[in-house]
């Protein structure tokens, strides 16, 4: 894998943050809600920020903590 094939850990986040998103009906194209695959998205991303916590840059860490309080503020207004 050359490093332009590479999966930046920042792209992989935002790849989850975008799923999850969309699972709650925000996003360009009109997908069916599904509130479980969006929580399950949501938890990944809980998963990650635990699993590597101390081994994040600075923007990274604030990436992830500020992307979990915004989904997780979304989710609980779409379970309304």
């Amino acid at each position: 894998m050359s490093s332009e094939e590479k999966v930046e850990f920042t792209a992989l986040v935002l790849g989850f943050c975008s799923a999850s998103l969309s699972y709650m009906g925000f996003g360009d194209h009109q997908a069916t809600k599904n509130l479980a695959l969006a929580k399950q998205n949501i938890d990944i991303i809980a998963l990650l920020q635990e699993k590597t916590r101390g081994n994040l840059t600075q923007e990274e860490s604030t990436l992830i903590t500020e992307a979990l309080a915004d989904l997780r503020a979304k989710y609980s207004e779409a379970q309304k």
